[in-house]
């Protein structure tokens, strides 16, 4: 049999077990080492507060499934087993160009 070299920090992952995040250590390790190579490091973009510039009523749910044609729908179940749940707005700013 040929042998597997395993770091000595490295944990094997048993079903149903939560991956294996960085300690503190390693984070300030990494942060120092960024530092070092002249980058810097920002918290994520916290979500804006969203502007309603339009606010009339939603439609229906079940109107707005209606408009997906049957194929489309029959696809979204086989692939992703797809189920509209709600109808929400979505921020502009969240929107490619």
């Amino acid at each position: 049999m040929d042998d597997v070299s395993v770091a000595a920090d490295s944990v094997p992952l048993v079903d149903d077990m939560a991956p294996l995040w960085p300690d503190e250590s390693a984070e300030s390790a990494m942060m120092s080492e960024l530092g070092s190579r002249g980058e810097t490091v920002r918290p994520a973009a916290a979500t804006e507060a969203i502007e309603e510039t339009d606010t009339a009523p939603l439609p229906p749910l079940d109107q707005l499934v209606k408009r997906i044609p049957p194929a489309v729908r029959a696809t979204l179940d086989e692939l992703f087993r797809a189920t509209f749940v709600t109808v929400r707005r979505v921020p502009k700013n969240a929107l490619k160009n």
